[in-house]
């Protein structure tokens, strides 16, 4: 298995990073690390007594996003995979990389250090998949893509506009691909698997977030920094649907 643990990265405007920080460590239960880079723009999200599967990064420009970062034994091996399969290198820093997708979405390829245990499920939610939000002209590419760079299973899901990719068991998050309604640029968001969405949007509301809008199984939300997330109608122990769809069910 080459990818050997993920991180999942919430991006957020340089300027409104404390915001981001105050409010996704209330909601994953867990405390700052140090800040590092050259303008102290990336911090990881220490829980306790597990390894941390989630960072946050201050953006120059833009609104933010999220993006994936792979971790693996072989970071050259793994971005040659990528290149091959159409990724375009953005930038080459020695031991990781950063890479963008064929449709545009950006990922980085990073030195696995051991982690192996997962963060638990915290007030009843869990921040377990990135969704990447694809343009339907780039979506059956991106499929692949996805699929071929990790190795992980795939899976329809329950609507026709969404496609799951279910990493092996234990590692602490999975990809949504999920086909626009219209042709704009590649983006990604962060969704949290939430046993009771109510419960957990009253709780997000009273840390600082604002509701944005309803879906069929989920709820978007925006956090005090201004990034859009979801709650998703998931068990939050193993991802699936709350009918008994466990790992290997729907993501949305």
């Amino acid at each position: 298995m080459m990818i050997r643990w993920t991180y999942v990265f919430a991006d957020r405007p340089a300027g409104r990073l404390a915001d981001a920080c105050g409010f996704w460590t209330a909601v994953t239960g867990t405390r700052l690390s140090g800040f590092r880079g050259d303008d102290d723009e990336f911090v990881t999200l220490l829980p306790v007594g597990t390894d941390p599967s989630v960072k946050l990064q201050g953006v120059a420009e833009g609104d933010g996003g999220a993006h994936i970062d792979l971790c693996t034994e072989d970071v050259r091996e793994l971005t040659a995979l990528a290149r091959r399969l159409g990724a375009a290198l953005v930038a080459d820093h020695g031991d990781w990389a950063v890479l963008r997708s064929p449709a545009g979405q950006l990922f980085c390829t990073v030195p696995w250090h051991g982690e192996a245990v997962r963060p638990p499920v915290v007030s009843g939610s869990r921040l377990d998949q990135v969704c990447l939000d694809i343009p339907p002209s780039r979506y059956d590419t991106e499929c692949a893509f996805w699929a071929g760079l990790t190795g992980w299973g795939q899976r329809a899901g329950s609507r026709p506009e969404f496609t799951v990719l279910l990493p092996p068991a234990g590692l602490p998050a999975r990809l949504l691909l999920q086909r626009l309604g219209e042709e704009r640029p590649a983006s990604a968001h962060l969704d949290l698997a939430c046993a009771d969405i109510t419960a957990v949007r009253a709780r997000h509301e009273e840390l600082g977030a604002v509701l944005v809008g309803e879906g069929a199984h989920w709820t978007v939300m925006r956090d005090p920094a201004g990034g859009t997330y979801c709650l998703t109608r998931r068990d939050p122990a193993t991802g699936g649907l709350p009918d008994g769809g466990g790992q290997d069910g729907d993501a949305r």
